[in-house]
């Protein structure tokens, strides 16, 4: 089948490159011409440049005959005439942090398409096409779409969902092993549009294989976040708080007795600074958004999004606290930028915010590293008349070295082994935050070697 991608960001290009690894003739248009040409390039060093994800690099260049990357509006054009499906994977940004999903983009995006559509098999219309809505929207947003279609023309179409639910980091080998397809449409003739796209999964025995109503399909997808992003808040500020407030708690351990219950399980069951990223925050805000536009209390989802920011707050504000450390005039490692390993996405990034907060509290300056998202981070505070306070270190040895503060913002497996480079490079009598207990294995070693350790699930550790 032919398939056009409206949209090549994480979502677009990842579900592109799968949908051409399953023998799909795949374009995506997407209006960023620096993006099309790195993706185009066959050049693996530059589509990670774009998004870094594990095995996409690999995957558009095995599949480039049959997966395609344009800026050009006519070329989609063409090509949509014998498309069987057109999925669109745009921008649905937070209006304002009110919860509302903004709109402009897609919508605009949507009449563009209607345009293209409209004129399809030289304005006969003939090749029925299903509109597949990719992007994270509100629930009922398929009627919105075909309200657009109409508007503009467009017979002969069908509108449905197919959220996806993939892990950034692991997004590639989530899409090639789901643990679970969900389609969501209005009639037989989409379900089968959908079964022929997903042939690899809807007849495999090991994944789950949904076909639900459109507005099911939406609901899903917030839901599922919801529930992830309330299992971490859960854990942070009730189990790791216990675990700081209460002398002789070891974070670790009482995970261990918690998780042997099955029913508990250990997803989610670790103790961090922040969870950020570009889902759990923004769809979380749009599901208490939408259940309050319809009457309904959603108390339960703010208490949670409250409880998030409450850790990061708590966390950063510690040292002052707790050790009354003043930041003035210091030195701060930032080790960390990506909201989590694997990524170079810093959107909702812990790591941004405490930034913010040392650069207020008049740190002299910023010495950031991570194995990805430096560019990213760069980028972010560009404007910021505090930038030339930030700069990106080519190692974590550069970051560290004659630093009075270290803090540890991301979960990248290699800060695990950071203890000896501390002690070589990180003066004695600076302070080490840990917002990811990296480095619970030595922190009574690095107490002893002269460090004040705050760490997310523990006491205040002082120098030994």
């Amino acid at each position: 089948m032919k398939i056009l991608y409206i949209g090549g960001g994480y979502v677009g290009a990842c579900s592109a490159a799968v949908s051409a690894d399953s023998g799909h003739e795949v374009l995506v248009y997407d209006v960023n011409s620096e993006l099309v040409k790195n993706f185009s390039s066959g050049d693996k060093d530059k589509i990670e440049a774009c998004l870094f994800e594990k095995g996409l690099g690999d995957l558009i260049i095995r599949n480039q005959a049959r997966l395609k990357f344009t800026d050009s509006l006519a070329a989609a054009e063409t090509f949509v005439s014998e498309a069987g499906a057109v999925f669109m994977c745009l921008p649905t940004p937070e209006r304002d942090g009110t919860g509302e999903t903004n709109l402009e983009i897609y919508e605009a995006a949507a009449k563009t398409l209607a345009q293209v559509l409209a004129k399809r098999n030289n304005g006969a219309q003939n090749q029925y096409v299903l509109l597949v809505n990719k992007s994270t929207v509100p629930i009922d947003m398929v009627n919105r779409t075909k309200e657009i279609m109409l508007a503009g023309g467009v017979k002969n179409f069908g509108v449905g969902s197919n959220p996806e639910f993939l892990v950034e980091g692991k997004a590639i080998e989530g899409s090639i092993r789901p643990p679970r397809v969900v389609v969501g449409a209005e009639s037989e003739k989409d379900f089968a549009i959908f079964r022929d796209i997903y042939s690899r999964f809807a007849e495999s025995s090991g994944i789950g294989y949904f076909e639900v109503s459109p507005a099911e399909a939406e609901a899903s997808k917030l839901l599922a976040n919801y529930m992830l992003f309330s299992r971490l808040a859960n854990c942070f500020d009730v189990a790791g708080r216990v675990c700081e407030k209460f002398p002789g708690l070891r974070f670790e351990n009482v995970r261990k007795i918690l998780i042997a219950d099955s029913r508990i399980g250990d997803w989610g069951f670790y103790d961090s600074l922040f969870a950020g990223g570009s889902c759990f925050i923004k769809d979380a805000r749009s599901l208490a958004h939408q259940l309050k536009a319809k009457g309904a209390a959603a108390d339960l989802v703010d208490n949670i999004l409250a409880a998030n920011q409450r850790q990061l707050d708590n966390f950063l504000g510690r040292a002052e606290a707790e050790l009354n450390f003043n930041w003035a005039g210091k030195t701060a490692a930032l080790l960390g930028l990506a909201f989590k390993q694997d990524t170079n996405d810093i959107r909702n990034s812990a790591s941004l915010q405490a930034a913010e907060f040392l650069l207020g509290k008049g740190v002299a300056q910023i010495r950031a590293y991570d194995p990805a998202a430096g560019a990213n981070f760069l980028k972010y505070f560009s404007k910021s008349e505090d930038s030339g306070k930030i700069s990106l270190a080519g190692s974590e040895s550069l970051a560290l070295a004659g630093a009075d503060a270290l803090i540890i913002a991301t979960d990248w497996p290699q800060f695990r082994g950071l203890t000896g480079l501390i002690m070589e490079e990180l003066p004695k009598g600076a302070l080490i935050m840990d917002g990811r207990r990296m480095l619970a294995q030595s922190y009574g070693e690095l107490a002893n070697a002269g460090y004040d350790i705050i760490a997310v699930g523990s006491p205040v550790i002082r120098k030994g």
